[in-house]
């Protein structure tokens, strides 16, 4: 009887804990299914507002988002956020003094290309379609002092008159309107992003301390704090003329006559500085080149130093040329160094033992600028001479009636050298010949963005 009861409460007990075990179950599952209710709703709360959009983001984290997306936008949105500053702005334009100074990730050869499609004397060719072929890189490698090149030239120049408005004021383009002066910044980006490539793949080894010596022939002017590169046959007589008158050293640069330019010392070289000062000019100048198309370059300064009077290049130059290159030089050739023919020209260019060394007229623009070492802010072309000074001119803060002088001083009755012009001297060659030049060139075509001049090249 005992052992009965002992059973029947043992039961009772086991019924009085069981809704309590029961009850926490329930409780479990109804917490579950709020739980599944509350994430659907969320769910479905996502997908009504559309991918891409944050819910309930604090301040904060989009904040933190926005500058992420910033910094993978690349320098050269940001250059064109600052262009789009500058045509807005009461501030001068060269208040940003580096105007294109960021290493742009810049598509590289759209924007010139856009500007090829509307200018249809243009030569610019897409960098991107640039192609090097094994031979060539053979050649790079293996001849340090010949360089080679492959670019176009810039479009016909549409030439600006002098700006109207002051730099100083909002409309501190001048005579450009806002799409063309952004247009000829894209190209700059364009230019400048080149030549970071070309640098990366072909000059990746070079030294990268700057001596005096790369630094000979760039040019300063202190007021408007420019640093430019002398590219003979490149404008370069005009551009100092502009230097000085910037300086205030001279009223207009058409009174400036073409030897007190070169030889008048009113421009000091960049190497004439101690260390500190040529370091800081770099860092802190607006460096500026000009390049031309390599081989009209080169038939414009054979033109020039020989086939006109020219007694310092014909006795430097003219007296051993015509002794190695020429069969039976007559007396009077040999004692005057006159009448240097084109082809004994190219034969001195491209003998590794030449009798006399080279000359800063006919030398690559990449060895005398050093493109690869200093980061130039503005490439302008020869090709588009007119238009480009003055978009730069305008950029520096200069007076709105200072602008490039576009007069030809030297042999002024001499047709300006053309393509037609250079085609002519260089059908005086062999096609090996031919081929040989533009490989000396190579470099320079590759990095300034100039397109084969001859159809039969490789």
């Amino acid at each position: 009887m005992l052992g009965m009861k002992m059973v029947v409460d043992s039961l009772r007990g086991r019924r009085r804990r069981l809704p309590c075990s029961l009850w926490f179950l329930l409780l479990f599952a109804a917490g579950g299914l709020v739980l599944f209710i509350h994430q659907r709703d969320l769910s479905e709360m996502v997908l009504q507002q559309g991918p891409g959009v944050k819910l309930r983001s604090s301040p904060r984290q989009s904040r933190e988002t926005l500058s992420t997306q910033d910094r993978d936008r690349g320098k050269s949105d940001n250059f064109l956020d600052r262009t789009e500053d500058i045509l807005s702005s009461p501030i001068p334009p060269m208040q940003f003094p580096h105007f294109e100074a960021s290493k742009q990730t810049a598509t590289p050869g759209s924007r010139e290309q856009n500007r090829q499609a509307s200018s249809p004397g243009s030569r610019e060719q897409d960098i991107t379609s640039v192609h090097v072929s094994k031979r060539q890189r053979k050649l790079l490698k293996t001849s340090p002092p010949i360089h080679h090149t492959t670019d176009s030239d810039s479009s016909s120049s549409s030439s600006s008159s002098s700006s109207s408005s002051s730099v100083s004021s909002p409309s501190a383009l001048g005579s450009f309107t806002p799409d063309r002066w952004k247009k000829l910044a894209d190209i700059q980006i364009a230019r400048r992003q080149l030549m970071k490539e070309m640098c990366a793949k072909y000059k990746s080894s070079i030294s990268k301390t700057i001596t005096a010596h790369h630094v000979k022939n760039l040019f300063v002017e202190d007021k408007y704090k420019l640093l430019y590169c002398q590219v003979p046959k490149a404008g370069c007589s005009n551009w100092k003329r502009t230097l000085i008158v910037l300086a205030g050293l001279a009223s207009n640069a058409q009174s400036i006559q073409h030897d007190t330019v070169h030889e008048g010392h009113y421009l000091r070289e960049l190497n004439t500085f101690d260390r500190k000062g040529i370091m800081h000019r770099l860092e802190t100048y607006t460096k500026v080149m000009f390049v031309r198309e390599p081989l009209e370059r080169m038939v414009s300064a054979y033109r020039d130093k020989f086939e006109n009077p020219n007694n310092y290049y014909h006795n430097l130059f003219g007296k051993p040329i015509i002794s190695k290159y020429r069969a039976n030089p007559s007396p009077e050739a040999l004692k005057t160094g006159n009448g240097v023919t084109f082809k004994e020209f190219v034969q001195y260019l491209l003998d590794v033992h030449r009798p006399v060394g080279m000359d800063i007229h006919w030398d690559q623009t990449n060895q005398l600028c050093n493109p690869c070492l200093i980061d130039y802010d503005f490439i302008g072309k020869f090709e588009n001479m007119e238009e480009e000074s003055n978009f730069l001119l305008r950029l520096t803060g200069a007076p709105p009636n200072v602008k490039l002088p576009s007069f030809k001083d030297r042999n002024p009755a001499d047709k300006r050298t053309s393509t037609n012009i250079t085609q002519k001297y260089f059908s005086q060659v062999s096609a090996l010949e031919r081929q040989r030049i533009y490989d000396f060139y190579y470099t320079d075509y590759l990095m300034f963005n100039y397109t084969k001049p001859f159809k039969d090249l490789y």
